[in-house]
């Protein structure tokens, strides 16, 4: 398949990689176009805006934040403007409910269409053909896109035909991410104060009650104290929350650990630990206890 892919921070990178392994013609844009020309090696021709990549007829993204998705594809030389009828957007990022819905009734009203495919996992799950992807819109579009997706993921899960119900498991489950690393640095400054071996702690809880990933990889980085580099920054996981939280905000619900684990970013990012792991939270419980 010929496809753009716009967006080559640490997981797109690797994603838009593991495309042209997979034997994907694969047109790569990045606001900054070093990051694009590393793919070079591998088969990738790079575009001059988001709009060349765009007008292949397929185009995944795979931004930071709201704010960068709504300028590529809605911007001057966007994938908006230069998606041809009956084209998709597969946006792979973490964003709004809101955005996301605006996105699928723009691209409608273009007669193109609009796949929501956000995913689970780290940089290292990215190089590694691992994440899980939850993927939301026409059933025809997620099919069209299938190679893709088995391209970058060891399991897709598809939420359904409203591209932003992928968009809200997504938030909902790095919220639940989040609140796991506030737990688990709580739990870790009590052992570490009371004398009890972070390891020992570690080796204990992950061999009995919490046995995922999840929780083995976080808690051992909570344990170590390794924060450096980031696979998530800490940025982000605020991002990540306010999002949660707005959408509750929008429907009604109260989310106080939300609310907590939002001031507890908050926090972090106040201390200059913005571009640490987002599990420096952790660090803030140690801290209050007065370690």
């Amino acid at each position: 398949m010929e496809v753009g892919f716009i967006g080559l921070g640490k997981m797109g990178l690797a994603m838009a990689g593991n495309l042209l392994k997979a034997g994907q013609s694969v047109t790569v844009w990045n606001r900054t176009r070093a990051r694009a020309e590393k793919l070079q090696p591998q088969g990738a021709r790079v575009a001059t805006s988001p709009g060349e990549a765009a007008r292949i007829g397929i185009v995944l993204t795979m931004l930071a934040d709201d704010r960068a998705v709504e300028s590529v594809a809605l911007g001057e030389n966007g994938i908006l403007k230069s998606l041809p009828p009956g084209g998709t957007h597969v946006s792979m990022s973490t964003i709004s409910v809101t955005l996301s819905s605006r996105l699928a009734a723009a691209h409608g009203a273009a007669g193109q269409h609009y796949v929501a495919a956000p995913v689970f996992g780290r940089p290292e799950a990215a190089a590694a053909r691992k994440l899980f992807i939850v993927a939301a819109g026409a059933e025809p579009d997620i099919a069209r896109c299938q190679p893709l997706f088995d391209a970058m993921a060891q399991k897709l899960y598809i939420a359904g035909a409203d591209p932003a119900a992928a968009n809200l498991i997504k938030v909902l489950g790095n919220f639940l991410i989040a609140s796991t690393i506030e737990s688990f640095g709580e739990a870790l400054a009590l052992a570490r104060k009371s004398g009890v071996a972070p390891e020992k702690f570690l080796e204990i809880l992950t061999g009995t009650l919490f046995t995922s990933p999840l929780h083995q990889n976080y808690g051992s980085i909570i344990a170590r104290e390794a924060y450096d580099p980031a696979g998530f920054a800490a940025s982000l996981g605020l991002k990540d929350v306010r999002l949660a939280l707005a959408a509750a905000d929008s429907a009604g619900v109260p989310m106080p650990v939300a609310s907590l684990v939002r001031d507890r970013f908050l926090s972090a990012i106040g201390h200059g630990l913005g571009e640490k792991d987002w599990s420096v939270i952790a660090r803030l419980a140690a801290e209050d206890a007065g370690l």
